[in-house]
């Protein structure tokens, strides 16, 4: 028999479950998108190295961090279920990602020579480990906060505040870099600072859940529950109807929409010739349209079902890189257009993907389930940014130019979103907790 206690939320807990996330995208804005991927190329230029080869090193970089947090999420999330200790782990992931990117400052001293990126790879892929760690357990706070009729509101509201958080970081490295061009990694000090400052105390806020216990779990350490817990979610997954189709959607369209983040700025820089300043400018307009994306999006969501709403998002996502693809001749232009569409796709499609999977999980494995979330979604993002990286590379062997190997990576990234989109559909629309029955079943099964 289950043990548990039930804690009601208030307006203090969901305002600082919305300032985790304006905290947070500072470093996705910034590290993963805008700034560090094109610092990081440079640091190949400067060693004399093929900029194909930094394109291809920063998607593995990206593939590595999801590999570690795709094996490590739903073990954690479970020993955080059966502890109650969420916020420890929200705490210490953070920790680790504001540490090592304040590093990334100093990756500039003569010191490192041409090994730089190497350094630099590193310390990126340890700090992208403490954002990326931390997301399931931030995650996991949603169905707490949140009713049946609300999920979808409170999860876009969590998303425009990130975007806002987004915007004010973008706009503060715009000015640091305008005023001191001879400081390339100042803003990346300046986006550490920003999470710091913003996430600590918003971490301060969130409760944790008292510890969720099962019948036969007496006297086991949490390491060992931990396993065990997941190991049968892995053989009664199937069972919890519509999640096992949902997270193969989940997989494709995530993986699209990670490896159109990590890819964007390079994407902006060598194919529409962006340079660094437009390349700000273009990620704060992108905010802008993402911030109204995720608000619209998430009340929509309550109006008309989450499912809906995210297939139309991910149709968003499908005119937009289809409008890059076939748009090189017009210009730059295009690429603004796409840009404020991709925003609110970008705002929309993961608001409305994580109140969806909220609506499917059950009360009593909700860290746990969202390790699965994360286990998902950062399996599909070690296949996206790889996928792109060897087709850039397979493309400069053949001697395709270097537009020609991005316009045919990131096509065959929009395959992806056609596919998620497809399957979401035969996707039944969830009723938050109507899962809970099988997790009964599960203990009269292991009675």
């Amino acid at each position: 028999m289950e043990t548990k206690q039930e804690m009601q939320t208030d307006r203090k807990e969901r305002w600082s479950w919305y300032m985790y996330d304006f905290a947070n995208t500072s470093f996705s804005v910034l590290m993963v998108t805008a700034l560090f991927p094109l610092y990081f190329i440079s640091l190949f230029v400067d060693a004399g190295l093929p900029g194909a080869l930094g394109t291809a090193w920063w998607g593995y970089a990206g593939s590595v961090t999801m590999f570690i947090i795709a094996i490590s999420s739903p073990v954690l999330g479970a020993i955080a279920d059966h502890s109650g200790s969420k916020k420890k782990f929200l705490y210490v992931y953070t920790l680790l990602c504001v540490v090592f990117n304040v590093l990334l400052f100093f990756v500039t001293i003569p010191l490192l020579g041409t090994s730089a990126w190497w350094w630099a790879w590193i310390i990126f892929v340890i700090a992208n480990i403490g954002f990326q760690g931390a997301l399931p357990f931030y995650n996991a706070w949603l169905p707490e906060i949140s009713t049946e009729e609300n999920i979808g509101r409170i999860g876009g509201n969590g998303w425009a505040a990130g975007y806002v958080g987004a915007l004010l970081t973008v706009l503060i490295a715009l000015v640091s870099t305008l005023m001191l061009a001879d400081q390339p990694t100042l803003p990346f000090l300046f986006g550490a600072l920003f999470f710091g400052i913003f996430g600590f105390p918003a971490i301060m806020g969130l409760k944790n859940r008292p510890p969720r216990q099962f019948r036969g779990e007496e006297g086991k350490s949490s390491i060992h529950i931990g396993f065990s817990r997941v190991s049968r979610t892995l053989k009664e997954i199937r069972t919890y109807e519509g999640v096992p189709r949902f997270l193969i959607a989940y997989f494709l369209f995530a993986d699209a929409i990670t490896t159109v983040i990590y890819y964007a700025a390079i994407f902006g820089q060598v194919v529409y010739g962006f340079s660094t300043i437009n390349i700000l400018i273009f990620f704060a307009v992108t905010q802008l349209a993402a911030i109204p994306g995720a608000f619209a999006f998430g009340w929509i969501g309550d109006k008309i079902g989450t499912k809906k709403t995210l297939i139309i998002s991910l149709f968003i996502w499908i005119i937009a890189l289809l409008i890059a693809f076939f748009g090189v001749p017009y210009g730059q232009i295009v690429w603004w257009i796409v840009g404020m569409i991709a925003g609110v796709g970008m705002g929309s499609s993961q608001s409305t993907a994580r109140s969806m999977y909220g609506q499917f999980i059950p009360e009593e494995k909700k860290s746990e389930m969202y390790g699965f979330y994360a286990l998902t979604g950062k399996f599909a993002a070690i296949l996206g940014p790889a996928v792109y990286a060897t087709i850039v590379l397979f493309g400069a062997d053949a001697g395709l130019g270097a537009v020609d190997q991005h316009l045919y990576a990131m096509l065959a990234i929009a395959s992806f979103f056609v596919l998620g989109a497809l399957i979401m559909i035969g996707v039944k629309q969830p009723v938050k907790g109507e899962t809970k029955i099988y997790i009964e079943d599960d203990l009269a099964a292991g009675a």
